[in-house]
């Protein structure tokens, strides 16, 4: 599914800009690679459960993550990026 708009929470920028340059830089990556197909394998998508059940996430690297919801059709908005703390 490819996606049409991003929209980023002001939480989400916040966090955003106080990664490691090396984790922005491959966040960048992967945005691109979810824009075109937002179920890529590389990207481990996944939808959360409990407290989070309206949300999904999918993989930057190992330790990191983006937390994000759909909103209307082939729009989502990225809520947090950050290690599993974000899961709290």
């Amino acid at each position: 599914m490819k996606i049409r708009s991003v929209y980023y929470s002001s939480h989400f920028e916040k966090a955003f800009k106080s990664l490691p340059l090396n984790v922005r830089k491959q966040a960048i990556e992967k945005e691109k690679i979810f824009l075109e197909n937002c179920f890529d394998k590389r990207l481990k998508t996944h939808k959360l459960k409990g407290r989070l059940e309206n949300y999904w996430s999918f993989s930057i690297n190992y330790s990191y993550r983006i937390l994000f919801e759909f909103s209307e059709q082939n729009e989502v908005g990225f809520i947090d990026i950050g290690t599993h703390s974000i899961y709290k």
